[in-house]
């Protein structure tokens, strides 16, 4: 690109800033919101990343219902299945040697009230080797044993926020609370554990299991099963294991699907990176649409100029300018133009994801803030291409007019 071109554009510029700058818009708000997109695609996947690994890479997790392979079992589309007890989760524990821990959950949400102070929350009903499969501990008091699971034993286990909420500076171990008017005492309570699974665990109560079914829920089957592997590279021989252990208890034919479905947590990382790469796209996609738009008001802005500068073109090519450097010093501008934009889309785009990433590590998430340098290569490419594709039609235009004519435009 020749510097007499730039220079010769850079003028034009300075004289025409307000449709400098209304034509570079468009260009910036594309580039911009691909800057954007990709930034909190890459920030959104560290943080399901985080969350799922938070879990462990060793854990099993059985959801009742079927499922094919790529698909969400029925359980996580709302769908009520009992297909699942705490039998199933027995059974686990006691027929495979690969898992050195198993627990059965049910969950509701209710009010729980001590004296004048109450909290919302969600309360989870487990077994004892919750504590081994999640890798946490109870730092004042204990969790409750394998005898108190069984049978309508009336304890508690609190997150380290319900406790603060219900008993501010005093000592709950012994105290009793009530869940839906259902009288409880508290035996410990858990250490700070922040979010994992996309859920506040300071924010949940634990009783044991069969007290939550037979008390509070009314039913008699499990919501979901998760269990520890001795190591991460046995867990798909341990998946096999689970699937033949429940499919003989279910009594399910050869021929027959599961009635449940199995799924290590490294599977689910998977298919919701799939998932959010293909979301990527798709926004992606629509900021594409902007360029376009952008481009087109180039294009029409260009025009407008050849129009306004016929009489210039002519005065050139009289004294001895040829179409091609005509043509170039058009293509010139708009590359300039496109260019310029680009720069300026990438610095907002860059401030807006720095932004969002800030706003989420406020809210306690662990968000990672990333503008990929392909990121960059790509918006300036996208830039240069459409800055070409827009431009060439205006440049063309304005290298066919013929001198005379050109010079007698008014």
């Amino acid at each position: 690109m020749n510097f007499d071109y730039i220079k010769g554009a850079m003028k034009i510029f300075r004289a025409n800033r307000r449709r400098t700058l209304l034509t570079m818009f468009g260009i910036v708000i594309g580039i911009a919101a691909v800057i954007i997109i990709m930034s909190v695609g890459a920030g959104a996947r560290s943080l399901v990343v985080d969350q799922i690994s938070s879990i462990g890479s060793n854990l099993i997790g059985v959801l009742p219902g079927y499922s094919d392979e790529n698909g969400p079992p029925a359980a996580a589309l709302g769908i009520a299945v009992t297909t699942l007890n705490a039998a199933d989760a027995e059974a686990l524990r006691q027929q495979i040697p690969l898992l050195t821990a198993v627990a059965a959950y049910v969950r509701g949400t209710a009010t729980v009230q001590y004296g004048a102070a109450t909290d919302d929350v969600s309360f989870i009903g487990t077994t004892a080797e919750y504590v081994d499969v999640e890798e946490t501990q109870v730092v004042h008091g204990n969790f409750f044993t394998d005898e108190q699971t069984k049978g309508v034993t009336r304890v508690a286990v609190l997150g380290a926020d319900v406790a603060a909420t219900l008993f501010d500076n005093e000592d709950p171990i012994g105290k009793k609370i009530k869940i839906r008017r259902e009288s409880f005492q508290v035996i410990g309570v858990f250490d700070t554990r922040g979010t994992s699974g996309f859920e506040n665990q300071d924010a949940l109560v634990f009783i044991p299991l069969e007290t939550a079914q037979k008390l509070l829920l009314g039913i008699n089957h499990i919501n979901f099963i998760r269990a520890k592997v001795a190591s991460e590279h046995e867990v798909p021989t341990a998946l096999e294991e689970v699937k033949q252990v429940l499919r003989v208890r279910h009594r399910i034919d050869p021929d027959r699907p599961d009635d449940f479905t199995v799924r290590a947590t490294t599977q689910a990382l998977d298919v919701l990176g799939q998932v959010t790469r293909a979301i990527d796209l798709f926004l992606a996609g629509i900021a594409a649409i902007s360029l376009i738009v952008g481009g087109v008001g180039i294009m029409n802005i260009m025009l407008v100029n050849v129009n306004e500068r016929t009489r210039e073109i002519g005065l050139r090519k009289a004294v001895g300018a040829t179409a091609r450097n005509i043509q170039r010093q058009f293509l010139t501008e708009t590359l300039l133009v496109t260019l310029l934009g680009g720069v300026i889309g990438i610095l907002i785009g860059a401030m807006v994801a720095g932004g969002i990433a800030l706003a989420a590590r406020g809210l306690g998430y662990q968000w990672e803030y990333h503008v990929s340098l392909f990121s960059i290569v790509l918006s300036v490419s996208v830039t240069c291409m459409v800055g070409i594709v827009f431009g060439w039609y205006p440049a063309r235009k304005a290298a066919r007019l013929e001198p005379i004519e050109a010079l007698r435009y008014e």
